[in-house]
């Protein structure tokens, strides 16, 4: 009996071992990739120009005019972070202010297709940032919507600055739709009105667990809970707090989810699980027939102006 103990305790302590080493590997592999900076610029234009064609020719063009312009705060932690911002088509008669927020891997360049709606379409400012550690913006990680939305807190005062307008919205693809959804569970500016989050997933946990079973399904869910610690040690946060539809429990404001029902990066079922987790305040829904992830708009450029349309619409009725 003492030798089955002993040979227990020993596995028992390899097989924590090894999850321990591999939940440091998954940490850094999920939250610390490619350096950003000029390079992940340059890597990302052609991303642009294919989600809308001409995007990154629209974007150049504004720029040399001294129209789309660029602003560096201290943000979460004082790394300092960058964005790109941009007055409506027509300022005199602007409807309001977009704040637009990338994915994982992305930047300000990449969801053009967003600003240039806003813009052009539907006659907004728009101020449209690098989260930390993508872009230009600095930082030590990817916080996966988590510690983001405490910098979006930040440049939520710094657009209203600018524009000066008392109706904002915030959007945000992917990860900035959790970054986004996030945010919205937090004391905000009555300025803010509303949100529109398109493919976000329901939780950091949930989302890296089903990247595991698609591209890692030889790794076991330990490992996962290995590597939340590691990031809570590192970074000072952990995979299970990192949640939308706890945050979405505690949002009054009005909210449009859209999710594209043949998903399978964030999983279509995320999309009901978000929206059943906000039940206070107005909210709408729509599955995009037929897209894949973050790719609503591009499979369905017009319906997706109009709902965007429609809701802002009736959100600007309740106030």
């Amino acid at each position: 009996m003492r030798k089955l103990t002993r040979f227990v305790i020993i596995v028992c302590s390899v097989l924590a071992l090894n999850a321990c080493i591999a939940g440091r590997y998954m940490s850094n592999y999920a939250l610390t990739p490619s350096p950003h900076g000029i390079d992940d610029i340059e890597r990302t234009r052609h991303k642009a120009d294919s989600l809308m064609p001409g995007s990154t020719a629209w974007y150049d063009g504004l720029k040399a005019r001294g129209i789309l312009k660029d602003t560096v705060i201290a943000g979460y932690r004082d790394f300092k972070v960058h964005a790109c911002y941009v007055p409506a088509k027509d300022p005199a008669t602007a409807q309001g202010t977009a704040l637009v927020v990338h994915g994982y891997g992305d930047n300000h360049i990449v969801f053009l297709y967003l600003v240039r709606m806003y813009r052009d379409d539907l006659n907004y400012n728009v101020l449209f940032p690098d989260l930390q550690y993508h872009g230009y913006s600095e930082g030590d990680h990817v916080q996966m919507g988590w510690y983001d939305r405490l910098d979006i807190e930040k440049w939520i005062p710094v657009a209203h600055d600018i524009f000066q307008d008392d109706f904002m919205v915030l959007h945000g693809v992917s990860m900035g739709a959790a970054t986004v959804m996030m945010t919205s569970g937090d004391p905000l500016p009555g300025y803010v009105r509303c949100f529109v989050e398109d493919c976000g997933y329901a939780s950091v946990m949930e989302q890296l667990d089903a990247t595991r079973k698609q591209s890692f399904a030889i790794i076991p869910p330990v490992v996962l809970r290995s590597a939340s610690k590691v990031t809570r040690k590192k970074y000072g946060w952990d995979f299970q707090e990192a949640s939308s539809v706890l945050q979405l429990a505690k949002c009054d404001r009005p909210m449009l989810f859209i999710h594209g029902d043949a998903d399978d990066f964030v999983p279509f079922s995320h999309l009901q699980k978000c929206y059943d987790a906000k039940t206070h305040g107005y909210k709408e829904m729509w599955a995009a027939p037929g897209a894949v992830h973050a790719n609503s708009f591009a499979k369905h450029p017009e319906e997706y102006k109009q709902h965007v349309r429609v809701f802002l619409a009736k959100v600007k009725t309740m106030y």
